[in-house]
């Protein structure tokens, strides 16, 4: 079997496994519980054994239920782990330095958790955003030539939200979003930030009309923004200084 082959099978199951230990994070911490004990059944509370946990697999032997009270599991459960599986693989794939790495499976694993809690729960916690925020800007310290271009892009980010923010008094964007974007400029830089918030109000967009016609909705209806930023956040980390320099030779700038 090829070396890069198996590698990559072993970050993609390590991605799987911290996108389970993920859903436990969403659900405690709406829940507000401790993220100390053993995993357990949402609605009949019985703990579940390790036969239980396997990722996607022990969602897929026991059909989408609950092996004791047979309520159904949600589909969040495999999809965060198939997402945080397919980003980590997708991550390990640009990166070459352990320390980089590391850095951006965490901040990937608060990605994912901002998503999920902003689609579930229309907010995004502090207690997973100003973190974030903490670490990346702790991160940039070592490289402090490029410090204020992180720093610009983050206020840049931040002070276009915070200005819809204040003129919709809070009605268009909460100032969860604000938060979120000054990560997003902290973690992208100026040119890469850019791409991201193109990508998400494109994104949202796109939701929006699909929204509309299939389900009928008026663009009064409330939809979530973090998780069309995140994904937006995702396309530039992972592919902004190929679409730029696309973009640059498309239009011979």
């Amino acid at each position: 079997m090829d070396s890069n082959f198996f590698v990559g099978m072993l970050v993609f199951v390590f991605g799987l496994c911290i996108g389970s230990f993920l859903n436990v994070v969403i659900y405690r911490l709406e829940q507000k519980k401790s993220l100390m004990g053993r995993s357990f059944c949402p609605n009949c509370k019985k703990i579940l054994k390790w036969q239980d946990l396997i990722p996607i697999l022990s969602f897929l032997f026991l059909k989408g239920k609950c092996r004791h009270c047979k309520e159904k599991i949600s589909w969040q459960y495999p999809l965060v782990e198939i997402s945080a599986g397919v980003i980590f693989l997708l991550i390990f794939n640009y990166q070459s330095s352990i320390i980089n790495l590391i850095f951006l499976f965490y901040i990937a694993s608060s990605l994912i958790i901002i998503f999920t809690y902003d689609l579930r729960y229309y907010i995004i916690p502090d207690k997973v955003v100003i973190p974030a925020i903490i670490t990346t800007l702790i991160y940039h310290l070592t490289d402090q030539p490029l410090l204020f271009n992180f720093l610009g892009a983050a206020a840049m980010a931040s002070g276009f939200f915070f200005l819809i923010f204040v003129v919709s008094r809070g009605q268009w964007m909460g100032f969860g979003d604000v938060k979120l974007a000054f990560l997003m400029g902290l973690l992208l830089g100026i040119s890469n930030v850019l791409l991201a918030l193109f990508s998400a109000f494109f994104f949202g967009a796109v939701a929006g009309l699909l929204l509309m016609v299939l389900r009928n909705k008026s663009l009064k209806s409330e939809i979530p923004f973090a998780p069309f930023l995140i994904a937006g956040t995702f396309v530039a980390l992972l592919w902004g200084q190929q679409i730029v320099q696309w973009y640059l030779n498309f239009f011979q700038i």
